[in-house]
């Protein structure tokens, strides 16, 4: 379990939402028989959920894995023209781009190889939606670029901010992962003390925080 909730909690919860079929559910095994780590349960529907909210036409991912939440969002309502994603992973890049042609959506979903902020530092096109779901210790780093590549309207989400309930709890904390939870306390300070963003931290998953620009 993630210690962000009670496991009764999570467990129910998760028992709530319906169970994938066809591709996705092969990816989910994949995952769980490789020990390939992908979002959970909750918080891929909570993603179908703001997609259809927001409706993006264009997303930004970071942390491609085997391409299981690329496929998802394009997926998850019609108003999705394209989704780029970024992996450096080599082994995870090969796997994502035969499930993205599996799934038919080739030239759709576009995996960028590379490092997460080497790439961001060269994009120049907007985006509506952007999922930070990779180098749980360089959120911080990454998040300029985010805002930076936002358009006006548009909505950050960023995965695992709790991080194991590490971030939330001393108690939890595993010493090797100091360095991950102090800059993940760091990203956290700065998404929710800046008077310029909206964010909402909520205890699903691993954590998952919302941010989106006030409006003027």
């Amino acid at each position: 379990m993630s210690n962000i909730t009670y496991d009764y909690m999570e467990q129910y919860i998760r028992g709530l939402v319906p169970d994938n079929a066809g591709l996705l559910k092969e990816l989910e095994e994949y995952a769980e028989e490789n020990k390939v780590p992908i979002i959970h349960k909750e918080v891929a529907n909570f993603l179908q959920l703001m997609i259809n909210i927001i409706k993006p036409k264009r997303i930004l991912e970071l942390g491609t894995a085997i391409g299981y939440s690329s496929i998802l969002m394009y997926n998850s309502n019609g108003s999705v023209e394209h989704v780029d994603t970024v992996e450096r992973d080599e082994n995870m890049i090969a796997l994502a781009g035969a499930n993205i042609e599996k799934a038919g959506l080739k030239g759709k979903i576009n995996v960028i190889c590379g490092d997460c902020l080497e790439v961001l530092e060269k994009l120049v096109d907007k985006y509506d939606l952007i999922f930070i779901d990779a180098g749980k210790g360089h959120y911080n780093e990454f998040f300029p670029h985010c805002q930076r590549l936002l358009n006006k309207d548009g909505v950050i989400l960023a995965d695992n901010v709790l991080y194991k309930g590490m971030v939330a709890s001393r108690e939890l904390v595993i010493r090797r992962k100091i360095t991950i939870v102090k800059r993940m306390k760091k990203f956290i300070d700065m998404i929710t003390k800046d008077d310029k963003l909206i964010t909402a931290i909520l205890p699903m998953g691993d954590g998952i925080a919302v941010i989106k620009s006030k409006e003027d």
